[in-house]
């Protein structure tokens, strides 16, 4: 922990006895997500009314002691450092598109994060719930808005998201998004100040008209132009205050690397808009996400998320993503080699896709860029969180409280146990690095399967 660590309140101690578990919401590797509400009796939150539902996400301390034996003890691969970092970065999020910690649970088995419970499902189970299969470009804008807005927001703290997909993308109750699972992000020398588009593309900068994405008063869009609010401080959460406890600055994934600064030119500035020179040499993300500096072992910064950005819209667009091969090797080879398949009428959403797919780090769009690209022209960035309407608003939720509740510490031994056995039974041939864990689990080296629901970033 850093010496500013006690500057915020310590979150809220829960305790098993606190919390009757209805339901299992997701599993994985290391643990489950379960949606919990108060026990009878806890009257600090039950005087919270509906709002006291909440998602746990309850990690096994076993599964953490054995991916930092697997790792061989180090520091990355400590599997109790990465479930503190996690938590510290919840500490530190203050974004309404983001998720808030409600509290901490630990016991001998488990420990767990408690977040407001999400009503809308993931980005992907709401694609899959579409006639076609895929979104239109309208939805698309109102999605990758926010998520342009969370990003810029994580990397105005110095957070590298790194897990960019659709299963961790929850639509909440009022249908705006929250991008949670922070289980595979690491800290980084917060970028520099972005560039203006024209020094981030050769493209033409949009018209006088258009809105600027930072400076100046926000024109209104006419007519039926969407309006997207930018961390407007009537609706926003208070900014996080300067002294907040940074996460550690070492990378928690269990790759052997860690975060190692170089010399940064001011071309390359001007080439990618907002670069850090300090890199992390991680092996780490989701299979279909995972950008081609990472895969190619030549150290990442903040630009990862942008590819993870372009893989996700391009997946709303097309109900796939770009690179999948018939094994991980072959999408690996995919990513590093071939070009997206950008298959119709050139739009702006496909050339904003094609941007974000650029291979090269340096010459990648990100946030200024991408903020000002022709596809969110009439986009009002400072009244996005202000939209009464999104694409979809949840259904009210079912009430479970009358259900049995789960014993949570038996559930996640269970879990724990059973891909222990699911990964002898696979073997080494399908990880990505020797700490891997063989399962759908953290997302780290796993082959992403949208037919399950064992992804253990899935927190709804």
């Amino acid at each position: 922990m850093t010496a500013a660590a006690p500057s915020l309140p310590p979150p809220r101690q829960l305790s098993l006895e606190d919390l009757n578990a209805v339901s299992v919401l997701g599993r994985g590797a290391k643990g489950v997500v379960f949606h919990v509400v108060p026990a009878p009796g806890d009257a600090e939150c039950e005087g919270e009314g509906r709002s006291a539902a909440m998602a746990l996400k309850a990690v096994s301390r076993e599964a953490a002691r054995h991916k930092k034996s697997a790792a061989g003890g180090d520091g990355d691969g400590d599997g109790h450092r990465r479930i503190w970092f996690e938590r510290d970065v919840l500490l530190a999020l203050r974004h309404p598109l983001l998720p808030s910690l409600r509290g901490v649970l630990a016991t001998d088995a488990v420990i767990g994060f408690a977040i407001d419970r999400c009503g809308g499902g993931d980005l992907n189970s709401l694609r899959r719930r579409q006639t076609e299969k895929m979104f239109s470009d309208s939805v698309i804008r109102f999605y990758a808005a926010e998520l342009v807005l969370a990003l810029e927001y994580l990397h105005s703290l110095g957070i590298v998201y790194r897990d960019l997909k659709p299963e961790n993308v929850l639509i909440q109750d009022s249908g705006h998004i929250m991008l949670v699972d922070f289980d595979l992000s690491t800290r980084l020398p917060a970028p520099t100040q972005e560039l203006d588009e024209a020094a981030v593309s050769p493209k033409p900068a949009p018209p006088a008209s258009s809105p600027s994405p930072r400076r100046g008063k926000p024109r209104k869009p006419a007519g039926a132009a969407l309006c997207f609010p930018f961390r407007s401080a009537s609706a926003a959460k208070p900014a996080a205050p300067a002294d907040s406890p940074s996460p550690p600055s070492t990378s928690r994934t269990a790759s052997s690397s860690s975060s190692s600064s170089t010399a940064t030119t001011a071309s390359s500035v001007a080439s990618a808009g907002a670069r850090t020179p300090a890199k992390s040499n991680s092996f780490v993300g989701t299979e279909d996400y995972v950008a081609p500096e990472i895969i190619a072992g030549r150290g990442h910064d903040f630009s990862v998320d942008w590819w993870g950005l372009g893989v996700v819209l391009y997946e709303m667009l097309y109900g796939r993503t770009p690179f999948r091969g018939q094994n991980r090797k072959e999408t690996f080879y995919r990513v590093l080699t071939k070009q997206p398949e950008l298959v119709g009428e050139k739009t702006p959403l496909r050339d904003l896709i094609a941007r974000l797919l650029e291979k090269d780090p340096e010459k990648r769009i990100s946030a200024r860029g991408v903020m000002a690209h022709p596809f969110f022209r009439g986009v009002d960035w400072d009244r996005i969180l202000h939209v009464a309407r999104p694409p979809f608003i949840p259904s009210p939720p079912q009430d479970e409280d009358g259900n049995e509740a789960l014993d949570v510490e038996k559930v996640v031994r269970e879990v724990f146990a059973s891909n222990d056995v699911e990964a002898a039974t696979a073997g080494e041939s399908e990880k990505t690095s020797p700490e891997a864990d063989g399962g759908q689990g953290d997302g780290e080296g796993s082959r992403r399967d949208p037919s399950k629901d064992g992804d253990f970033s899935v927190f709804f």
